[in-house]
């Protein structure tokens, strides 16, 4: 599959989880959810790959790199995540997570030595700016409370958590480890350390059976989970984390235009601009050549 596809994809799905994860919170705890979610991609991945006799056996070396990549990209990132959005809205969060495009270009360059080229680092300027224009109505009047800088520490932590599993993915693909069994092996862990975060601060295992639960949990495992980790993993290994990290920024815009589709959501000016500015950065990021 050619990498345009792979971001199309990533950028499509994510953009769309972010109305699923809003029916996640209230009945059942986020770690609990994760729980679910990670449990469940998991056990279809295993299946899969069983179904097409990958192989699943590894060393103890390599479930290091499955332990790191269930710990900080499916496990800590998405607690993280739905936490913060029980403070802070979704707006906020979106602004907050953009910022893992800096910490990608930072991480790559601390762990793997990697420099980001002139015009990654202006389109993610650009990209980041957009964000912020985008979502400025929704936070102008808000107030900064205890709790709102409390949900914004949590989006931010979640950013890095996730920037780690972003060099998580990239250093077992250099070392030759297969996307579809990393997956399925690293959302095994993710799962397994949430369900033990989840005993230890004493929060039932319920479940709410409620429509809006029951299908957005299995659209975030299928879709949010399977198919959009796997286009975003295999990207991460063809283009490296600092441009892969860009759908970051565009899956918040996604989410605006389904707003503007679908809930009635007004255009106005800062939508039209913001969203101008971060599809100019990611033709600063993704182009090669000069236009």
């Amino acid at each position: 599959m050619s990498n345009l596809a792979l971001y199309v994809i990533t950028v499509l799905v994510w953009g769309s989880t972010w109305f699923a994860i809003e029916f996640q919170l209230g009945v059942v705890e986020p770690e609990v959810s994760v729980v679910y979610r990670y449990a469940g991609a998991s056990l279809l991945l295993f299946a899969w790959s069983k179904h097409k006799n990958l192989n699943l056996s590894f060393g103890i070396r390599q479930h290091g790199w499955f332990v790191l990549l269930g710990l900080f990209l499916f496990g800590l990132n998405y607690v993280l995540a739905y936490r913060a959005q029980i403070y802070i809205t979704s707006a906020l969060t979106a602004i907050a997570f953009s910022s893992i495009v800096w910490m990608n270009i930072l991480n790559a360059r601390f762990f793997f030595g990697i420099r980001a080229g002139r015009r990654t680092i202006v389109g993610s300027l650009l990209g980041v700016v957009g964000i912020i224009t985008l979502f400025a109505p929704q936070v102008r009047n808000l107030a900064f409370t205890d709790t709102v800088f409390l949900g914004c520490v949590l989006a931010l932590l979640g950013a890095l958590a996730a920037s780690f599993g972003n060099m998580a993915s990239q250093g077992a693909q250099k070392r030759g480890l297969p996307i579809v069994q990393s997956n399925a092996w690293g959302m095994f862990y993710g799962g397994g350390l949430s369900a033990i975060s989840s005993v230890v601060a004493g929060h039932a295992f319920a479940f709410d059976f409620s429509t809006g639960y029951v299908v957005s949990l299995a659209y975030l495992t299928v879709f949010g989970s399977i198919i959009a980790f796997g286009a975003y993993l295999t990207l991460l290994g063809r283009i490296g984390a600092h441009k892969a990290g860009y759908a970051m920024v565009m899956f918040p815009v996604v989410a605006l235009i389904l707003s503007l589709l679908f809930e009635g959501l007004q255009l106005s000016a800062s939508i039209v601009i913001g969203t101008l500015l971060v599809l100019a950065g990611n033709v600063f990021v993704l182009e090669r050549g000069n236009r």
